[in-house]
This record gives structure tokens, sequence and C-alpha cells, in this order.
């Protein structure tokens, strides 16, 4: 097998290029472009999928034949509720990574609030964003569960497109491995992963793929009529997917294992996969409660309230 410097084997797939863009005298790195695409694909996604999902608020479906556009989710709702989003990425995926480096926020308090140094964890980033999102959809009196089957595909595509995006920077690289399909990088770089030339998993894409995996099979779900537009239970099955795949990847992290083979950032994503359940139960839940209220609405008081029948209820 060839070496690199005489002492570390060659990986299979080798990376030696420019990881920045270079405008005059300014510098970007394509992985920054990478994610930031990844974000406008998903919001762009998401937008169409608006166009395309009902309202279902009362009155829309009488006034929809003379407007139809009120019969679907309103795309400024979109633009309120990704900015409910960000604060709580922001602030879930701060606390994330105290969490992984508890050590050293507990003996430097003060870094905590310093944005230059350290960065986020994405498993309670995307929980964050998910609690701040909804809460901002309640104040606008949006149809909470039909934006989260919106976002469903779109959000964990992003993320699929976001880790995909590492590569180009080298970042996220797993614990050194001697697979088929180890990766290391060569060059000056600036790369975002220590000893960059050493072989090694490529978590990154490992990340990508579980987070295409949970957009893929909901999205195939969803088109098959798997679930209702109404109670917004894809979006937490594929949280759950992805959650649970983050878990198995983050066994090929260089981060110590805390729990088993697990490492922090891995029980994080096991916390995250519990809460998507708890998210799921509490739609089905809602959804149920809403038929029922709207069959008693239905029911004539002589008659008194009666559960919908059981064959209508929502799917999944």
């Amino acid at each position: 097998m060839a070496t690199l410097a005489g002492t570390v084997p060659f990986a299979t797939i080798v990376f030696e290029f420019d990881p920045l863009l270079h405008i005059g005298d300014s510098t970007v790195r394509l992985e920054t472009l990478g994610i930031a695409g990844a974000a406008l694909i998903g919001i762009l996604l998401a937008a169409l999928i608006a166009r395309r999902t009902q309202s279902g608020e009362p009155g829309r479906s009488a006034s929809a034949m003379l407007r139809p556009e009120e019969a679907h989710l309103r795309r400024d709702d979109l633009l309120f509720i990704i900015l409910g989003i960000v604060p709580g990425a922001v602030i879930g995926g701060r606390i994330g990574y105290v969490l992984l480096h508890l050590d050293y926020y507990s003996a430097n308090p003060s870094a905590i609030l310093d944005p230059s140094q350290g960065s986020l964890e994405l498993g309670l980033a995307v929980l964050g964003g998910t609690l701040t999102g909804a809460y901002v959809a309640r104040l606008l009196e949006a149809p909470v569960g039909r934006w989260f089957h919106v976002a469903a595909v779109p959000v964990f595509l992003a993320i699929a497109l976001g880790e995909a995006a590492r590569i180009l920077g080298g970042s996220g690289q797993g614990s050194p491995s001697d697979a088929a399909w180890s990766t290391a990088y060569l060059g000056p770089g600036p790369w975002g992963s220590l000893a960059p030339a050493v072989p090694s998993n490529p978590a990154q894409a490992y990340g990508a793929i579980a987070a295409a995996v949970a957009a893929a099979s909901v999205g195939l779900a969803v088109w098959l009529g798997g679930f209702s537009a109404g109670t917004g239970a894809a979006y937490f099955v594929a949280m759950f997917v992805w959650a649970v795949g983050r878990v198995v990847v983050s066994t090929t992290w260089r981060d110590e294992p805390v729990l088993g083979p697990i490492p922090a950032g891995g029980v994080i994503a096991m916390g995250v996969a519990v809460a998507a359940v708890a998210g799921w139960w509490l739609c089905r839940w809602t959804a149920r409660r809403v038929r029922y209220q709207a069959h008693q609405h239905q029911t004539s008081p002589a008659s008194g309230p009666a559960w919908p029948d059981p064959g209508d209820r929502p799917r999944f």
C-alpha cells in the first residue's frame, strides 16, 4: 500500500483541492457556500410544498372557489416561522455543544456566550428550532400540524445536503479507518478536521446518508398517502429515523464513548429520538381531539356526543 510521508497509508479516496473560493482579496469556504445552498434548497422546497398543501382552516373551502391561493398555506407565514426557528436552533445547538464540552465550559463559563468560541451541536439545534418554529406558528394562528407536514422532507433534505457540504471543507472526519471508502485530505487546506491526512471514516457522509434516508422514506410514505397532512406526524417520524441514524453514525466519530460505543453526541441523538416519539404521540392525540370536537359540533344535543367512527381515524 502506498504511504503518505512514508508512515501513513493512503486512503482509497484522497481529496487534494483548495477548499476556498477566492473573490478578489476575499475568500469564502466552499463548505460555507454548500451549507447556505442546502438551507436555500430546503426553504424553496418548503415553499413549493406549502403551495400545494391545503390550509385546513374553517371557511376556506368556500372562498377557495374565488381565490384559490387562500385554500393553501400562506407562504408569508413560512418566512416568519423560519425567523422563529433561528433563535431556537442557535440556543439549542449551543446548549448541546456546551454539554459535549462540559469540562471546559465549567472552568470557563464566560465562554458559553462567546460566539467566536466553539460551535453548535446539530441534534439539539434541530430540536430547539422545532420548538420555537412551532411556537411562532401558533402565534400566527397558523395550522401547526400542517406546517410540520410541510417541513418533514425539506428540513431533513437540507440537513443531508449540509452534511454532504462538509466534505468540501474536510469537516466532521470520523475515526481513523482502513476501509476502502475511508477518506483523507492533502494539501495546505485549511481543513476542518485535525490530522486531515489520516485515512478516516467519512462520518459527515454517513450523516448525510442518515438524513437522506429520513427524508426519502418519509417523502415516499407521504406520496403513497401514508400520512394525513393535518397531523404533522410525518415530521416527527422523519426526526426519529434521522436521530436513530445519527446514533449509529456517532459510533464512527472521533469523540470518546460514554455509553458503550456511543459518544456524548450520540446520547444527545438518543434524547432527540425520544423527543420525536413524544412529538409523534402529541400529533396523534391532538388530531384525534380535534376530530372528536368537530364530531361533537355535528351531533345534535338530543343524541349527545359520540366518538368518531373507528374507521375514520387519522393516519399515523
